[in-house]
């Protein structure tokens, strides 16, 4: 059974299902024989060393696939991608590499040499997949699609080999596979089969990991985009994800409004072209439940960095099952997905799946059939592609400060950003960012006049007429979301992610406009290095730190981690069962509690978990706590989880958000400004000339009790505190705090109304949480 399930899954792309002719390498290997299991069967789940293995037996046997380890994940695994292409081709490589730099950037080109490259050049593919280890047809379509490259020898097949140089990541999280993979494992069989593990599936960032795409804090980013996009900047990325599973059975792009400004409108048409060629082909080879213009939009650079890199970025989402585990759905049990309803045909959804058995198979044999249908077109309109890419290097080059080459309003000159900041460190790791997303930096060689101040010469300076200026506008400038409504006068239509990405509001740094004629600037700098961090008062200390780790895994505890982990301060993760033994004195002097909401940390994990790890907090954690703060512990608490703390232990302060509508007031990832007592202990290390916190559907403090309640940062009394992203009704922000000191017992809480440490990001209030830390 095992055997045709797989000749099935080949037979469904059947231009692919012939065998090559004789070769002198090893006979190709089969995935099964790999593997152990056919990949899709149910319930089998391969494990990063299976993958592996099979890509280095591939590699082995093939002379169309070329296999390379990039590095070290974050936990020691090996992170792969494999080069596929025909055997001439990736004999070549750095030739075809040399081409596709000299089109991306037209200042390398010698004279009259365009039409030559546009000739000999090849369209690059970027197909990452399995950045989310929970949709795991993300690790096994790529093994599919390698060895359906790997022996097939139709015109189609050889056309795509011919034309494309293929990068194929078979996991962006190779140590999700096996954290998802060990647990699924574990549990066939139980209750708890076909459940999220109860950890993250990244070391640090958990689903976050694919908002990583322009702040750059993993390794496995890092990765990709110096081993990847910088050497290549491929024409198109195929990002491989999967989404629920009560709607339709896969969504491709052209995404929904909005467009962030700063995208070429070239690439905006190439993905909406590609991705309904995409759609037609799999609609027209019998395929249903397609999606287009749903579910997701086009805004973030944290999601759409191929966007600002000459590359159309094709997300697809296939839905997906209980892990490997078949589920069955009936018709009925469908719904509404954002932009359409799967139960009703419209013309972004215009094949009905009548629903039945979705199983792992399904899931691999959509991703593989939506993957070939990418590759197929792409490699069929080869030079098209090339020109558009071609154009976008032109484009870029011209001067978007006189003569806009899209939208209205011409751009600045320039972005200047003074050498003496209030954190150097913020600075150099500013410009290490701009720079690892191939932003040229330079240095002004006279004096810089900028939002009616004058800079010194030799300030950093930031021009946008440069390959990837948008890339540096994008991150550089301030965001101003669209009001959008899903009626007139209506409730907000919610983001698919947030609003804002303004890297100098959220690193403490200081930078200025250039408008008009650009400075005068030196060649590029050299990259920087970053210095190393350290929280002053607390790296090498011997303070005592407990940060709260639920077995209902929070992303912001992992980035908690990863901040404490990069800046060596020192603590010890502790989870339900440690808070609910109490004496928590005898063994910190802080516990940390990062966001989460405030039902998710006092009931935990219920359901079909085993009994171990349900419960969460409950009551007896909530009275350790009090017992903790009432005998000299300091307790900090991030976002939702203050109001936690304020309802368990009965501080006063209220929430005055609470219950507030989205036609009241909305913010659904946005800086704001706030008002910092920078003389008091928690403040005194605060730097920020403009001080922004990271307000993500967070609450607001009013202080009920001011002699037990000192307000340390606040919202302006008046006006809007709005800097960058989204924000309606922020009038009911007015005066009221953000983060709060709250004397109780022997000890404190300090309630922080936004997320400090957001994402790694969030340099800039970092030294609040460190003063929290370090307590009185």
């Amino acid at each position: 059974m095992r055997a045709l399930f797989f000749l099935l899954l080949i037979a469904s792309t059947p231009a692919l299902a012939q065998q090559p002719q004789g070769s002198a390498r090893d006979p190709i290997p089969t995935p099964s024989s790999i593997l152990g299991f056919d990949p899709g069967a149910d319930r089998h789940l391969p494990s990063w060393k299976q993958v592996t293995d099979y890509f280095a037996a591939l590699d082995k046997a093939s002379p169309r696939v070329s296999v390379r380890t990039l590095g070290k994940t974050t936990l020691g695994r090996p992170f792969i991608v494999a080069f596929i292409s025909d055997s001439a081709t990736l004999a070549n490589l750095e030739h075809y590499r040399q081409i596709q730099r000299k089109l991306a950037d037209p200042r390398l080109q010698a004279a009259g040499e365009r039409d030559r490259l546009l000739d000999e050049g090849k369209n690059v593919i970027l197909i990452t997949s399995s950045i989310h280890s929970t949709e795991v047809g993300g690790c096994t379509t790529p093994i599919v699609l390698a060895d359906q490259l790997a022996r097939a020898e139709t015109p189609e097949a050889r056309s795509i080999l011919a034309n494309t140089i293929i990068m194929l990541v078979p996991s962006q999280n190779p140590d999700g596979v096996d954290i998802v993979g060990d647990w699924y494992r574990s549990t066939l069989g139980t209750k708890a089969e076909g459940t999220s593990p109860p950890e993250l599936y990244h070391h640090y960032t958990g689903h976050d990991n694919n908002r990583d795409w322009y702040a750059f804090t993993q390794v496995e980013t890092q990765y990709t985009v110096d081993s990847l996009y910088t050497p290549w900047d491929p024409q198109i990325v195929n990002d491989v994800h999967q989404q629920g599973g009560n709607a339709g059975r896969i969504f491709i792009p052209p995404y929904m409004d909005p467009v962030e400004p700063n995208i070429d409108p070239i690439l905006t048409a190439g993905t909406n072209a590609l991705g309904m060629a995409m759609s037609w082909r799999m609609i027209a080879d019998g395929f249903t439940g397609v999606a287009t213009n749903a579910s997701y939009d086009e805004w973030s650079p944290a999601r759409q960095y191929s966007l600002y890199h000459r590359g159309v970025r094709i997300l697809t989402e296939t839905a997906s099952g209980r892990l490997a585990t078949p589920v069955d759905l009936e018709f009925e049990q469908l719904g509404p997905g954002r932009g359409y309803d799967a139960r009703d045909a419209t013309w972004n959804y215009p094949a009905l799946w009548t629903g039945g058995t979705w199983r792992y198979g399904d899931i691999v044999r959509y991703q593989v059939h939506a993957s070939w249908a990418m590759l197929s077109q792409v490699a069929r309109d080869r030079r098209a592609w090339l020109e558009s890419y071609a154009n976008l290097g032109s484009r870029a080059l011209a001067d978007q400060a006189k003569s806009p080459a899209w939208g209205r309003d011409p751009w600045p000159a320039a972005f200047v950003l003074p050498k003496t900041q209030p954190d150097e460190a913020a600075l150099r790791r500013l410009l290490a960012t701009l720079q690892r997303g191939q932003v040229e930096i330079r240095e002004s060689t006279t004096p810089v006049t900028a939002d009616g101040a004058t800079y010194p010469a030799g300030s950093y300076v930031v021009l946008t007429t440069q390959p990837y200026g948008g890339f540096a506008k994008a991150l550089l400038e301030r965001q101003r979301y669209p009001d959008l409504r899903e009626y007139p006068n209506g409730p907000p239509k919610r983001p698919y992610d947030v609003t804002a990405h303004t890297l100098p509001l959220l690193f403490g740094v200081d930078v200025a406009e250039v408008r008009g004629a650009p400075p005068s600037t030196g060649a590029p700098i050299a990259r920087v290095a970053e210095l190393s961090y350290a929280a002053t008062g607390l790296t090498g200390s011997r303070r005592r730190i407990g940060l709260y780790r639920s077995y209902n895994a929070s992303m912001d505890e992992g980035w908690t981690r990863y901040v404490f982990d990069t800046y060596h301060v020192p603590y010890t993760s502790v989870v339900d069962r440690d808070i609910r033994a109490g004496k928590l004195k005898d063994r910190f002097d802080v516990i940390v509690i990062p966001d989460q909401s405030p039902n998710a940390i006092a009931r935990g994990l219920a359901g079909n978990y085993p009994d171990s790890l349900r419960g969460g907090l409950g009551q007896e954690g909530a009275r350790a706590l009090g017992d903790f703060v009432q005998q000299g512990g300091t307790l900090v608490t991030f976002n939702d989880a203050s109001e936690y703390a304020i309802d368990v232990l009965k501080l006063p302060v209220r929430n005055v958000l609470g219950g507030a509508r989205s036609t009241e007031f909305y913010a659904p990832g946005s800086l704001l400004g706030v008002d910092v007592r920078r003389d008091l202990p928690i403040a005194r290390g605060f730097t920020a000339r403009v001080p922004a916190i990271w307000f993500e559907e967070s609450p607001a403090f009013e202080v009920t009790d001011s002699a037990q309640a000192t307000v340390v940062a606040s919202y302006p009394a008046t006006g809007n505190p709005l800097l960058s992203g989204w924000l309606l009704g922020g009038a009911k922000l007015n005066g009221k705090a953000a983060l709060v000191d709250v004397k109780r017992g022997a000890g404190h809480v300090v309630l922080f109304g936004f997320r400090p440490q957001y994402r790694g990001q969030s340099v800039a209030t970092y030294p609040l949480v460190w003063g929290a830390l370090r307590g009185n």
